[in-house]
């Protein structure tokens, strides 16, 4: 991966997010790119050249070209692409790189990256050099985590992933109800059977067990912080008998609950 250290980054001109001019192309050139170059296809028609591979581009194309990488490109002049374009350099050695190019179906993230590292220098913006190299570091964590990820077909949809992640929120949200499955799966607008399975899936644990973690992470954190006693604290997240809850508090945490208060 690149080294994930801001101090490690190096920001290059030139900076910018632009519509290219419909005579456009990008030449060929004999020398090789000399530093790292994010390349990105905001919408248009076109093709790019890598290393005599030809990529066709449009929407959501995201290349990172590396040093001694050879680069040309040519667009529809009726559908003219708009780009952005960030040059860098790393100063130390780098062990792993992101892919050299893919495809985003889910951009909104990554575009107000994009915007808002050349917004910093639109204009005179106080400490844009080091805000700058920080939002270069999350473009750099979006890349590496997209290709940590499993495929699209053995994790589900966009779509899905936003569902499940919705209601799991919303479990975390109102920890002192006890949510039955149905009405979680209605919420994601799925069958109680293939929501248990993908919410374990993406998630990592069942529905259950991921509201009684919940619940006892609340516990935790009203015994620690917010001054209340074990009782209150039971009675507060539904619990009917204490010695239940604190028996089920010390399997999930190690401790009972008078330990933590």
């Amino acid at each position: 991966m690149l080294h994930l250290s801001t101090d490690s980054y190096i920001k290059l001109p030139p900076i910018a997010k632009i519509v290219c001019e419909p005579n456009w192309r990008w030449q060929r050139r004999e020398k090789p790119m000399a530093n790292y170059d994010l390349f990105y296809v905001w919408s248009g028609e076109g093709e790019v050249e890598v290393n005599g591979t030809a990529y066709p581009v449009g929407k959501g194309s995201c290349f990172l070209f590396r040093p001694g990488d050879h680069t040309s490109a040519t667009h529809n002049p009726q559908k003219p692409l708009v780009l952005t374009y960030i040059h860098f350099d790393v100063r130390d050695p780098v062990q792993f790189v992101p892919e050299r190019y893919r495809k985003l179906t889910d951009t909104v993230d990554f575009e107000y990256l994009l915007s808002r590292y050349v917004r910093l220098f639109l204009v005179e913006t106080y400490a844009a050099e080091e805000e700058a190299l920080l939002v270069l570091k999350q473009l750099m964590i979006h890349l590496l985590r997209e290709d940590r990820e499993m495929p699209v077909e053995r994790k589900g949809s966009n779509q899905l992933t936003e569902a499940i992640q919705e209601v799991a929120n919303y479990v975390k949200q109102h920890p002192s109800v006890a949510h039955r499955v149905e009405d979680l799966a209605m919420r994601a607008q799925l069958s109680p059977r293939y929501f248990s399975v993908k919410f374990k899936e993406l998630i990592g644990m069942s529905v259950q067990s991921y509201m009684i973690r919940t619940r006892i992470e609340r516990a935790q954190h009203l015994l620690m912080y917010e001054g209340m006693n074990v009782t209150e604290v039971a009675d507060a997240l539904g619990y009917r008998d204490i010695f239940f809850f604190s028996r089920q508090f010390k399997q999930y945490t190690g401790r009972s609950p008078s330990e933590i208060r």
